[in-house]
């Protein structure tokens, strides 16, 4: 899932300056899940904005809501007229929601309410970390299900690298080399003689920016 975390209070309300009215609008996927955007942390930021242009003297009016999905236009379209009555709009959903939100609110401002971090994966409650760099050319069928380019910490393809100490990696000691994971889970598998594979540099090209993708069965139209 993408990994966001909300950006300071302050830095919030700051950017909230000079503005009357303003619609907050969080996103109950990837950032809910993350306890970054979904409808409690809107809730709660919604009281917060409140509560200090109160204290300030300021009558801002502060109205939420939260959209299943703000990626997706389908979903947005429940929302667009809601909000139309407002002066700016703050999205509280990954940067790919908000840029959406932007495009459907054209010329309407809106401002990110969170900081998106990584592609990651859950393997605590409250603890998330990196599992994917969305590389678009994936080679996990060859490393056990551990992205070297992801996991080590120097995104080495053909590791490990002459810096790993007793398993662990020379850039943080707290870190398991990704080699030596990979190394031990093949192992596990019976499948040792994959860490002799020697993988050609990286195809840098299929990584164009902004990338797109379109489904086969939508080819054409």
């Amino acid at each position: 899932m993408i990994v966001a975390e909300r950006k300071p209070f302050d830095e919030i309300k700051a950017m909230l300056a000079g503005y009357g009215k303003v619609f907050i609008l969080g996103c109950d996927t990837c950032v809910s899940v993350c306890m970054a955007g979904g409808r409690k942390e809107v809730g709660l930021l919604a009281s917060q904005l409140r509560m200090s242009f109160k204290k300030d003297g300021s009558d801002v009016v502060i109205d939420e809501d939260t959209v299943e999905r703000q990626c997706n236009k389908e979903y947005m379209e429940l929302v667009l007229n809601k909000l139309k009555d407002y002066q700016v709009v703050v999205s509280m959903a990954c940067g790919a929601g908000a840029q959406l939100l932007a495009d459907l609110t054209e010329p309407q401002q809106v401002l990110p309410g969170v900081n998106t971090r990584f592609i990651g994966m859950t393997p605590k409650d409250g603890n998330w970390v990196e599992r994917c760099r969305a590389c678009g050319d994936c080679v996990l069928g060859e490393t056990a299900g551990i992205c070297p380019i992801t996991v080590c910490a120097k995104g080495i393809l053909n590791g490990p690298c002459g810096g790993t100490d007793h398993g662990k990696c020379e850039v943080d000691k707290d870190k398991d080399c990704a080699w030596t994971l990979i190394h031990a889970r093949l192992d596990k598998m019976g499948k040792l003689d994959n860490i002799k594979k020697i993988f050609p540099p990286r195809k840098h090209g299929v990584k164009t920016h902004p990338a797109s993708q379109v489904h086969e069965v939508y080819k054409g139209e």
